[in-house]
């Protein structure tokens, strides 16, 4: 005797997939970080994610090396910047400072970064199951003293 029940099968919905799916996928963490040129081709995450981050970082400096934030404000020797990479590949700055710097000192301090932060190389956004998607850091920046 043979039995046709042994292949019947329920199908699961495209819902219950979904479901399934979404709960599977890591929210807190991309897929792929944010490049620029420097770091295409890398395949393995965490050497591309630190080719990003070196590379950034490297870039930020020399544009605020030559600056005067070093000799007008020589206290200020580490500058935390928040930076947003968004989804359609625009990136902003915004300088994060502690509570105990006086206003006129953080908006100072914000006018020369955002002058000087201009003509980045293009930059990917990061992908979450290959869609593009808004990433934030905080990146320690280092003033160089003259």
């Amino acid at each position: 005797m043979v039995s046709c029940q042994y292949f019947e099968k329920q199908i699961p919905s495209e819902d219950e997939l979904l479901q399934k799916k979404l709960k599977e996928i890591n929210w807190k963490e991309v897929t792929v970080y944010p490049s620029i040129e420097e770091c295409k081709g890398l395949t393995n995450k965490e050497q591309a994610r630190e080719c990003f981050f070196t590379n950034i970082t490297k870039i930020i400096q020399e544009k605020l090396d030559i600056d005067v934030i070093s000799l007008h404000y020589p206290g200020v020797d580490t500058i935390n910047v928040k930076i947003t990479v968004s989804s359609v590949a625009k990136i902003t700055f915004e300088p994060q400072f502690p509570n105990d710097i006086h206003v006129d000192l953080k908006t100072k301090i914000d006018s020369i970064i955002q002058n000087r932060l201009t003509g980045f190389p293009k930059i990917e956004p990061a992908q979450k199951e290959g869609i593009p998607v808004n990433t934030q850091f905080i990146l320690p920046i280092v003033i160089k003293k003259q």
